[in-house]
């Protein structure tokens, strides 16, 4: 009946919290649990809201069994036999948090990770999702902007800031509806119009970033339409043009006489080949928000954008908002993910290098790893508001127990990754990369 709320020291700009001294009251008035808060002096909520709230603050989580968190944890604080719960990035067999998991499961911890949360269907509950669309979209027409200045072209879009210097996601939306109405009225030049972003994806990423861009004059168009507005080139300065794709847009069946099937293409996606860079040339903004696997096809590969900046025209294609930030992924030329500080390069087709800024002959690629961190107190409020509902059963449940005796509601058991050091059944498969990382750093 105790939880810890620890300090995060993955990033040096991380301010995010899991669980806001709002709703730490309710725990412990509401739910009797007793909550320890580890004391930090960049959290986006101070030591004193959460001693308001009746959590105890002090310099450590030692006598806390079950831990919460939002980013990786070090190695070197892992405690064993404790229950941990954040975004652990281990899934995928992420080769650089092989290290944690294999120390956790050495000290028979158990491991949440909030990512595998998920409903009957596979659906996400606990997530930052919608944020990271905000923030990710909010610094994509930043970057924009900066973009065409440093060309010489003055728009609108030069008055925005990154994600990270507005106060509140209201704040920058009425900055970016101001942008909107000043387009509306004055209208873009003519050498960048029509300004056409694509949006790769429709879940919950797609949905904040296109909620950002919608305060532009918009007008949605289909992916088989994006051709022709750009052949009306001269007719659009007033407004802006949004398409948004999905997985029978960016892949095909290998075989001819095949059709797509959603289905089909998630069971067997090794009979299926890309064909998302027919769209490139119509595109000013890229903003990607897929969840993406090796086994699928990529959305974007290097060679397409080498393709693409290969003849003597500059192409229209300006900024890649990488939100879902897979490095070397589904946007290939992301080669490396950026931080608050320095959110942006250049990818030099030429030199396969990112080039920090916006100006060189390549794509400008947004590529921040922790997107919601840029509005942390109103993503940790959401994130929180939508964690609540299972926090006091992972705070009542005896983890000493055989896994299958565990009571816990079934959203937590199927994102319990380790069970007192043991990878539970659905996770076995990760075992095979932590013996290939133990290799590797042998």
């Amino acid at each position: 009946m105790r939880i810890g709320l620890r300090r995060e020291d993955k990033y040096p700009l991380e301010a995010r919290v899991p669980i806001v001294p709002e709703d730490v009251r309710r725990l412990v008035r509401d739910e009797g649990i007793e909550v320890v808060v580890e004391t930090s002096r960049r959290r986006v909520f101070a030591d004193g809201p959460f001693a308001e709230a009746g959590a105890r603050v002090c310099g450590d989580l030692l006598d806390c069994p079950v831990i919460f968190g939002v980013k990786e944890i070090p190695v070197e604080r892992l405690e064993p036999k404790k229950t941990y719960v954040f975004f652990s990035h281990v899934i995928k067999g992420q080769a650089h948090n092989m290290p944690m998991l294999k120390r956790m499961m050495e000290l028979g911890c158990s491991l949440i990770d909030y990512e595998r949360i998920v409903d009957d269907a596979g659906r996400r509950l606990v997530l930052f999702g919608r944020y990271a669309g905000l923030a990710g979209m909010i610094n994509t027409l930043w970057t924009l902007g900066r973009r065409w200045a440093a060309r010489g072209i003055q728009t609108p879009l030069a008055r925005l800031r990154q994600a990270r210097d507005y106060g509140c996601v209201a704040e920058a939306k009425r900055v970016i509806a101001g942008v909107g109405d000043e387009v509306r009225s004055v209208g873009l030049p003519a050498s960048v119009e029509p300004l056409v972003c694509g949006f790769a994806g429709y879940g919950n990423v797609s949905k904040g970033a296109q909620e950002v861009y919608d305060l532009l004059p918009v007008e949605t168009v289909a992916p088989d339409e994006v051709g022709r507005v750009r052949g009306r080139s001269g007719e659009h300065g007033r407004k802006v043009y949004k398409v948004v794709f999905r997985e029978e847009h960016t892949v095909e069946p290998i075989d001819p006489g095949a059709v797509f099937e959603l289905d089909d293409y998630y069971r067997h996606s090794e009979r299926y080949r890309a064909r998302f860079a027919q769209y490139l040339p119509d595109l000013s903004i890229l903003v990607n928000c897929i969840y993406w696997e090796p086994r699928y096809p990529r959305l974007v590969a290097k060679a397409d954008v080498r393709a693409l900046f290969a003849g003597g025209a500059r192409p229209r294609l300006e900024v890649i908002g990488d939100i879902t930030c897979d490095v070397g992924g589904s946007i290939e030329c992301n080669v490396r993910a950026t931080d608050l500080d320095n959110p942006v390069y250049v990818w030099d087709p030429i030199r396969d290098e990112g080039v920090d800024g916006v100006e060189g002959d390549g794509p400008v690629v947004m590529a921040v790893d922790i997107l919601p961190a840029e509005l942390p107190a109103d993503s940790s409020r959401e994130f929180s508001r939508i964690l609540m509902p299972f926090v006091p059963a992972i705070a009542r449940a005896d983890y000493s127990v055989a896994f299958d005796a565990c009571p816990l509601p079934p959203q937590i058991r199927r994102a319990m990754i380790v069970h007192r050091g043991q990878l539970t059944e659905g996770y076995r498969y990760i075992e095979e990369y932590v013996k290939r990382s133990d290799a590797a750093t042998s």
